[in-house]
């Protein structure tokens, strides 16, 4: 079967919002041209796919929409020539015009220039995309050493695996404590983010810290507030999360007229500096009743906030399932800071990992904290002003749980004891890990244990961890003579 019959539209918003091309777009007449902004995504089931780009042709700046069909026909197929919501649309790209038409015309008669990509995408590389996101078998992303891996000893396999799972929980480690001893370098300044990252750099990395710089539990406090949102974000929003909690600090959000067990006002604050909240229009009657509480919540507060504010096209949208939003991982993530706010959770896991011996016990009783059920506006939204057809079980589910737990709580809890000098807790953090069996695994995993015939163990954590590092860091990198195993099979 030919690739392009595989091909999903959603994969084509998908190349276009991350601009990935292997040349520069050109129309039929041979104009460059030069995306500025590829436009925000349109979660409206109506309308363009992209909305509000800016698009330099030749000589000239367009402001507008796009729209994104697999072939040049599907323009008047779908009626967009009918359709004044597409009037405003400033390039219309296709995956196919087998027709060799160069342009297509809104239901004002204005003319659009119809763009074909597939001489521009890698073949290759919408293949993994495909694969990936989509229903393919991994077996078509086989390891280089997959039919010959049996030739290595199980042992060997398992063991390089391993290694490779604790060199990632190591840096892991070494990234959260570099961002502790930021905070408390941060803080002893009084300065705001992110001046430490472009001035102060010669001067932070001289300073020698001792444990009582750390006896702070605000900062440790606020370090976990991060991590946490950082890991709510996934890949494609990490970033824009881990910024809003290093913006919108702890310390900020306790002093919120001493209000912080209001869930509305939490989620007032964080919607309206990340720039998703709606405007409410007061003679509209029909306004969403939650929006304008949240604004107006918002109004008589946001006078104390005089930080960094986002807007809604640094988001992404487009390619998260609906449980994924931005929208539903930020209500998450303001359940858990009321907890550390009101329930002192950092002090509650040390607790826990303090006092409970069973490892099992242990695990189900932490990783419990951050599975969040549904309520409220949440249980039938997944956006604002939008009711979902169907009602949302989790805002936090198992699997996310499961990640927070070993990608952020073990790591963390590791530099904590460490930091305090607690090797037997210390010692008891990498138990749990070497023992963990998550609930969750992911198609890089299964590809590496089905290619090096280790099915049996990739539920256990630092196995697992170690099939994603050497996929990664080897196998996608064709370091296969570098790799321990790679070395025994190829050299």
């Amino acid at each position: 079967m030919a690739i392009t019959s595989k091909i999903e539209e959603k994969q084509l918003h998908k190349i276009w919002d991350d601009q990935d091309f292997i040349d520069d777009l050109k129309t039929p007449d041979g104009d460059l041209i030069t995306v500025l902004n590829p436009g925000e995504p349109n979660l409206d089931s109506s309308g363009p796919d992209f909305k509000h780009a800016r698009i330099k042709i030749g000589n000239l700046t367009f402001v507008g929409d796009v729209e994104i069909d697999f072939e040049y026909n599907d323009w008047k197929k779908h009626g967009h020539n009918i359709n004044k919501h597409y009037n405003k649309v400033i390039l219309h790209i296709t995956y196919f015009n087998r027709q060799n038409q160069h342009y297509t015309y809104t239901s004002d008669g204005r003319r659009i220039f119809s763009v074909p990509i597939h001489s521009v995408i890698s073949g290759d590389n919408l293949k993994y995309k495909l694969t990936l996101g989509g229903k393919s078998s991994n077996r078509e992303f086989e390891l280089k050493c997959s039919s010959e891996s049996s030739t290595v000893s199980e042992i060997d396999r398992r063991n390089f695996l391993k290694a490779l799972g604790i060199s990632r929980f190591k840096n892991k480690r070494d990234r959260i404590y570099r961002r502790l001893k930021e905070l408390k370098f941060i803080s002893e300044l009084e300065l705001k983010e992110p001046i430490i990252r472009y001035e102060l750099t010669e001067e932070f990395n001289k300073k020698k810290f001792t444990q009582e710089d750390f006896n702070d539990k605000q900062l440790w406090s606020q370090l976990l507030y991060e991590l946490i949102f950082e890991a709510l974000g996934y890949s494609k929003n990490k970033n824009i999360m881990m910024k809003l909690a290093q913006n919108i600090r702890l310390d900020f959000l306790s002093k919120l007229n001493g209000n912080t067990e209001s869930l509305s006002q939490l989620e007032a604050v964080y919607f309206n500096i990340a720039g998703l909240m709606p405007e409410t229009i007061e003679s509209e009657e029909t306004s969403d009743k939650y929006v304008k509480e949240l604004n107006e919540t918002w109004n008589s507060i946001s006078y104390k906030y005089d930080g960094k504010r986002f807007n809604e096209t640094q988001w992404h949208f487009l390619g998260q399932r609906p449980q994924n939003f931005p929208t539903i991982r930020i209500a998450g993530g303001a359940r858990i800071v009321r907890s550390i706010l009101e329930n002192n959770l950092v002090g509650t896991i040390i607790k826990k990992f303090t006092e409970i011996n069973s490892i099992k016990v242990l695990i189900n009783s932490v990783r419990s904290l951050f599975i969040i059920k549904a309520s409220g506006y949440w249980r039938e939204h997944y956006v604002f002003e939008k009711l979902s057809n169907v009602k949302l079980n989790y805002i936090v589910g198992l699997s996310r749980a499961d990640e927070i737990f070993i990608n952020i709580l073990l790591p963390f809890l590791s530099v904590y004891f460490d930091v305090f000098g607690n090797d037997d807790l210390s010692k008891k953090v990498l138990k749990v890990y070497s023992l963990y069996e998550q609930k969750s695994d992911n198609k890089i995993v299964r590809t590496v244990a089905e290619g090096l015939n280790l099915q049996d163990i990739h539920k256990r954590t630092i196995y697992s961890q170690g099939m994603i590092e050497v996929y990664r860091n080897y196998c996608t990198k064709n370091r296969c003579t570098e790799c321990e195993i790679g070395k025994k099979i190829f050299t």
